[in-house]
């Protein structure tokens, strides 16, 4: 068999309004929105570093040039800090400008995640890739994507990431019918469906934001038809990916039990941000020092 290519590359996903937030994503992208102390998009960008994936691609849409000069360097603003010797703020700054070789392509109409994905043929090749959707954080103390490399290198095909949900709330993401594979941590994939209801939907166990595309995924969307909400769905490529019979079909998953932060709506974001901010170094015992006295005061 032929020895599978080592992967380096990772597309982030980046063109969508972030309407959620309104009016704070009116002049800033959502991306930007900082959790704690560094910007959502920073904690993705490092993740994937951190599996190897020095070589990240941004899918951009207007309004979106702060992400750019977010992880470019501003030798003015370094010069100041190393004069008043700030080494502290000094590194926290550099320390974007240094995660790895970040690339930008614009998405120019907003026509789904499959086309987002798309958008990154001409940059990947004829190589296999990572897809990381900036909604979901990953805890840095949790393995996912190096476990989601390891699986396709073994399987030569496209590997997702699962997670379980509580079986009433299967409606807001894509689902996966699996089968075990024997011996192994991961799971067959059998079929997909995108945000199906509670009735239709064949497990609890939903698509989260993580990918490991074999390059093949690019010739299936772009004969994908929209689906859900008018859309081009990456779920509805890797379904025909996943039924498939030919190169670089199959579709294998890692189910996740790790700690994962969805910032995708507002009470969600707010709990990462809390959750984070109680682990932090610098933060925490200030922070659980406050949140005893608040939560002991609250009135129902």
């Amino acid at each position: 068999m032929a020895l599978t290519p080592k992967i380096t590359k990772a597309v982030i996903p980046a063109a969508g309004l972030g309407t959620r937030f309104l009016p704070a994503t009116k002049a800033m992208p959502k991306e930007m929105l900082p959790v704690v102390d560094k910007p959502a998009i920073q904690y993705v960008v490092a993740e994937a570093v951190n599996a190897g994936l020095n070589d990240v691609l941004m899918i951009t849409g207007r309004s979106k040039r702060a992400l750019e000069d977010h992880f470019d360097r501003v030798p003015s603003l370094e010069a100041s800090l190393e004069a008043k010797g700030d080494v502290k703020k000094l590194r926290s700054v550099q320390e974007a400008t240094e995660l790895g070789d970040i690339h930008y392509v614009r998405q120019r109409d907003p026509r789904g995640l499959g086309h987002a994905v798309l958008c990154a043929k001409q940059h990947v090749g004829q190589e296999p890739f990572a897809v990381l959707l900036g909604d979901d954080l990953i805890d840095s103390r949790d393995e996912l994507l190096s476990l989601m490399v390891e699986t396709q290198q073994k399987t030569g095909g496209s590997v997702i990431a699962l997670m379980e949900v509580e079986p009433e709330q299967i409606s807001a993401y894509g689902c996966a019918d699996v089968s075990t594979v024997e011996g192994e941590d991961y799971v067959k994939v059998n079929a997909l469906v995108e945000k199906p209801s509670v009735e239709e939907a064949p497990s609890n166990l939903a698509i989260i934001g993580r990918y490991l595309l074999h390059p093949r995924v690019f010739e299936v969307l772009e004969h994908t038809a929209p689906g859900r909400g008018g859309e081009i769905q990456l779920t509805d490529a890797l379904q025909e990916l996943a039924v498939g019979s030919d190169e670089g079909s199959g579709v294998h998953a890692v189910v996740f039990r790790g700690r994962r932060y969805d910032t995708g709506d507002k009470l969600s974001y707010l709990q990462a941000n809390v959750t984070l901010a109680v682990e932090n170094e610098e933060l925490g015992a200030g922070m659980k020092t406050w949140l005893r006295t608040f939560v002991a005061n609250l009135e129902d």
